[in-house]
């Protein structure tokens, strides 16, 4: 059995090795991780609802899981250029209050599990990233390709190269994340999100920072909308004070902005000089930078969840409630749901067919339950901007919580985030602050602290389609997007010194693995795949 890491991917790991331990039988189970250890590739906020891990192992806590800070204080606040409005307590659903929930960090969180999963007899693989899928005559899913290094730029082998090797399973767990490579090309080879809305996505930008005791309030969850995003602009912040002096702090704008001169890394930047923001920070040191695309379509947009000789699981599939922030307890619930379909088919000396018995389990989870409550906030919010669209949305939770049924029915999301942009010539340009280098950064020293590597004599995982669209199409268009909404600055068009003569210049070393290229490029040219195993960033602690 094969599968792709994340929580998900180790939760089903962990879940398929539990049944085979209560059953008395033997089930092999492979994980692949392409980051330079488990957790290398894991960035979320976190505000973890421990449901899910309880279930699967209720002593996690006597075990030592690295979740220890309980949410003390729950603030929601409306910014304005200046100044702040704080949101009643009262006026959100029950479910959007983080009482009982944990700060933590995912990635630690996920170096955790992988000890358990070990433990149980699971076999771990960080370093190998799985590159391609392999077939059966039947057109069921065989397995991945994994480990293929050594090919330089000019795509020929080097001394070092090693073809890679096929791993094949019974059934294919596909726990990528957001916007897999290989996810893509599942869900469009079986025709997986047909009758669905097009998945939405946001960008998370994050930064760790370690500040002074007299800044610091453990257990603290600040939200935030508004400022510095204008009102047809949706996406907003958070601030988690944990652990050690810690405090994770980041935003996250909705990739189905508008305006092509909007960078979401300088929003974060100048929203961390907000007067209600910048004091939590002041003497203290940022010690981490990431950035992650996250999934908002919901309930409406979640694909077909099976295909022969396997199943999306966690973000690959697109689990994450908006307006909790939070998808990492749903993830492990699908990877757990999907290993007791696949425990099941074993059993009744089934594979590689369709493990229905997962979606029939999905629909009847609270993961389905909680997406259908909140599967309008999005649209409403898309539709109707912040000031009108928030407010909306959270009277339709209510109603959905309170009565079962919305006023609004099952809006759709209509369009793909790549279609969204308006041309440049008719958007206002944003000049952003020069960053001060205390509390705003330039995105290369960002980077550096994402400790991103990459073999640089390997062919670039971003890949155009057609070479000539960023300066024949989008240049003239929306002044090429890539060079804003890319946070790692990957994409630049360099010009002569007398400016002309622009090309553009893809820094793959930079990349931090977000995925938001894939997603919003306008002409949807630019293709993300996996380097090779170990490349990206390394991250110690998001």
């Amino acid at each position: 059995m094969s599968i792709e890491q994340r929580p998900r991917g180790l939760s089903a790991a962990i879940r398929l090795k539990q049944l085979a331990a209560e059953k008395g039988s033997e089930v092999g189970v492979c994980v692949i991780e392409k980051g330079s250890e488990i957790g290398a590739h894991i960035l979320s906020g976190a505000v973890m609802d421990p449901r899910a891990i309880t279930e699967l192992i209720p002593d996690w806590k006597a075990k030592g899981a690295p979740i220890t800070t309980k949410v003390t204080k729950d603030k929601y606040l409306m910014l304005g250029p200046s100044g702040e409005l704080e949101l009643p307590a009262f006026a959100m659903p029950a479910l959007m209050h983080n009482k009982g929930n944990y700060i933590a960090s995912l990635a630690n969180v996920c170096r955790w599990l992988a000890t358990e999963a070990e433990a149980l007899g699971v076999e771990i693989y960080p370093g190998f990233a799985a590159s391609d899928l392999v077939y059966r005559e039947d057109g069921s899913v065989k397995g991945v390709v994994v480990g293929v290094v050594g090919i330089g730029k000019d795509g020929q082998p080097k001394p070092d190269f090693q073809p890679g090797m096929e791993l094949h399973g019974k059934y294919v767990f596909v726990a990528e994340g957001v916007r897999g490579s290989l996810a893509k090309v599942l869900i469009n080879k079986f025709d997986l999100a047909k009758g669905k809305e097009p998945q939405k996505f946001g960008i998370g930008i994050k930064e760790i920072w370690q500040v002074p005791d007299a800044n610091f309030q453990k257990g603290l969850v600040e939200h935030s909308f508004g400022w510095p995003l204008d009102d047809k602009t949706g996406g907003g912040s958070f601030m988690y004070h944990f652990d050690e002096n810690y405090v994770a702090v980041g935003y996250v704008v909705h990739l189905n902005y508008k305006n092509p001169w909007l960078s979401p890394f300088d929003e974060f930047q100048r929203f961390k000089q907000h007067e209600s923001i910048r004091p939590h920070l002041e003497g203290g040191k940022r010690i981490a930078y990431g950035a992650r695309a996250i999934t908002e379509g919901g309930w409406q947009s979640i694909p077909k969840l099976t295909f022969p000789g396997g199943v999306l699981i966690g973000c690959s599939a697109g689990f994450v409630n908006v307006p909790r922030i939070k998808g990492s307890h749903n993830a492990m619930k699908t990877g757990m749901m999907a290993a007791e379909a696949a425990y099941d088919a074993i059993q009744a000396g089934r594979q590689r067919d369709e493990l229905t018995a997962y979606t029939a389990a999905y629909k009847a989870s609270h993961v389905y339950k909680d997406l259908k409550k909140v599967k309008n906030v999005k649209p409403l919010w898309s539709r109707f901007g912040t000031y009108i669209g928030v407010p909306l949305g959270a009277l339709d939770m209510w109603t959905q919580t309170l009565f079962g049924f919305s006023l609004f029915g099952t809006l759709k999301h209509k369009k793909g985030d790549y279609a969204t942009l308006k041309p440049a010539a008719k958007s206002k340009k944003i000049v952003y602050p020069k960053p001060d280098g205390v509390i705003s950064f330039d995105k290369l020293s960002s980077v550096f602290l994402s400790n991103t590597n990459h073999e640089e004599d390997q062919p670039a995982h971003l890949k155009l389609k057609d070479p000539s669209i960023p300066i024949a199409q989008n240049l003239p268009l929306y002044d090429e997007p890539a060079q804003r909404y890319c946070p790692a600055g990957v994409y630049e068009v360099v010009r002569d010194d007398d400016g002309k003569n622009p090309r553009f210049v893809i820094n793959a070393q930079n990349c931090v693995h977000c995925k938001t290229c894939d997603i919003k490029d306008p002409a949807q040219n630019i293709n993300w795949t996996v380097p090779e195993g170990g490349g990206g960033p390394n991250y110690p602690n998001m």
